[in-house]
């Protein structure tokens, strides 16, 4: 047996159920949230210097901070990439 997998991928399920958007879009999210959370840990800065060096409120950077909330700006996370002396780098890839 050349093929020891049967059936379709992950991806085609989400895509035939008409998740793979969505749940591509909180994946993407959890990880943007986490590596913001951990270079802020590793610069021992908390949330209400951080939210006063990007000039914002401490909700809205809660909001960019929420894992769940795929509602984020391009311009609110490259402020937060530079406050932590970091940039954000996107790419697209074939599917």
């Amino acid at each position: 047996m050349k093929n020891k997998n049967i059936g379709s991928d992950f991806d085609d399920f989400l895509t035939d159920e008409g998740m793979l958007e969505e749940v591509t879009a909180v994946a993407v999210k959890r990880v943007i949230a986490w590596q913001i959370e951990q270079e802020m840990s590793a610069q021992k800065m908390t949330k209400t210097a951080m939210a006063k060096k990007m000039r914002t409120s401490r909700a809205s950077l809660n909001r960019l901070l929420d894992e769940n909330d795929t509602s984020l700006t391009l311009t609110t996370l490259a402020g937060a990439a530079a406050v932590l002396g970091r940039r954000i780098k996107l790419e697209l890839t074939p599917v």
